[in-house]
């Protein structure tokens, strides 16, 4: 089993940035998969980036070259970092976690993401 809490979330300006952090209840060591996932209002939650034990990543068209997920074991938690955010990035975010292939997901609660002048 495995808990996750996500946490950065806020309103910024068009062009601005913000980190977001998915604390993980265990050592990142023992998690298959990391990821970030959106949700915005009306529209289908979709997968932003992802991140294995290994390191591999992987970013939804939308996002490269903008975001950046990465993983602090010491800390067992990873992060979302998001520049030049645009007002289509508003979403609420959500960190998922698989602890090998073929377990349930774990999902966070989400944190809101407001881009808006």
């Amino acid at each position: 089993q495995v808990q996750v809490v996500e946490s950065g979330g806020g309103l910024v300006q068009p062009g601005g940035s913000l980190r977001l952090s998915c604390a993980a209840s265990r050592s990142l060591f023992s998690i298959y998969l990391m990821a970030w996932y959106r949700q915005a209002p009306g529209k289908q939650r979709e997968l932003v980036a992802q991140i294995t034990t290994g390191g591999s990543t992987n970013y939804v068209d939308s996002v490269k070259g903008r975001f950046s997920i990465s993983r602090d074991n010491a800390k067992n938690t990873v992060y979302l970092q998001m520049n030049s955010l645009k007002p289509e990035d508003t979403a609420v975010y959500y960190c998922k976690s698989r602890l090998s292939p073929g377990l349930p997901d774990t999902w966070g609660q989400g944190t809101q993401v407001t881009v808006s002048s």
